[in-house]
């Protein structure tokens, strides 16, 4: 088994990056989910009701971000930056500090999605736990909905789209891993992965939502599917089910596309 795909989002439900190597940190992947829009409210916003975030692009640049909306030009957000405050966010009813960028950003993407809102930064400070029903140790994770990294194989995306009419990319469900020459759902049984000389835990499978039927290129609701389908062979405790979620066993290691897997 190879790792045959490698994936971050920077800006969390925004386009992903595929990269051919990655840095290991606590909360993830580097750079991975540690900018997230929140309303006004400041509680977070998702594909789940603005699929059109899926459309915006992001580019890793030296000093920044490069974000690309089609029609609305771009705008680059640099790494170092003074916040124009630090508010408490509201994601999935975890509440953690975050650092909002300057208004000119915020403005951007307001105009964007036509809708008011934020672009909020997790800065190193910030820790927001990992449920400690499935912590390792002292856990800590991005933006991302639970835990710091998502591992998905190519066999059970096969194995899915083998039950639909209209298949559907892997970019349905976003993972950061992508897994090559395994069986179909054997990531299920798997407790210890070591990707390259990385090792992680592997703690829940990963429950997915109706952000699964969003189209990724045109950023619209399609339906019911795939998550109609997976639902009918993927259910456990009233979770539809898809990808294992991981938790590193220790950080600052490199991974790459083309990396042996082995499973314990």
């Amino acid at each position: 088994m190879f790792l045959s795909g490698l994936f971050i989002y920077p800006i969390k439900s925004l386009k992903g990056i595929a990269l051919n190597e990655a840095k290991i940190e606590r909360r993830g992947l580097q750079y991975d989910r540690r900018w997230m829009l929140v309303d006004t409210d400041n509680k977070f916003m998702t594909q789940r009701e603005h699929p059109m975030m899926a459309t915006i692009a992001v580019s890793i640049q030296p000093n920044g971000l490069q974000v690309e909306a089609n029609g609305n030009g771009s705008i680059t957000l640099p790494f170092e930056f003074e916040a124009a405050s630090t508010v408490d966010v509201d994601i999935w009813q975890n509440i953690c500090p975050a650092k909002i960028v300057d208004g000119e950003a915020s403005a951007w993407f307001s105009d964007v999605l036509k809708f008011q809102c934020k672009l909020a930064y997790m800065h190193d400070d910030s820790e927001r736990m990992v449920d400690p029903d499935f912590a390792i140790s002292d856990d800590i994770v991005s933006f991302a909905d639970a835990y710091p990294f998502l591992l998905a194989t190519e066999a059970s995306l096969a194995e899915l789209n083998s039950r639909l009419a209209q298949k559907v990319g892997m970019d349905r469900f976003r993972p950061n891993f992508i897994i090559s020459d395994s069986e179909a759902f054997a990531e299920d049984e798997w407790k210890t992965i070591t990707i390259g000389s990385a090792t992680f835990h592997a703690v829940k499978p990963s429950a997915r939502c109706v952000m699964t039927t969003v189209d990724q290129d045109r950023g619209v609701k399609e339906g019911v599917e795939p998550l109609r389908t997976l639902a009918s062979f993927r259910t456990r405790d009233n979770n539809v089910l898809f990808g294992q979620n991981l938790i590193a066993a220790d950080e600052g290691k490199i991974v790459q596309v083309g990396d042996q897997l082995t499973v314990n």
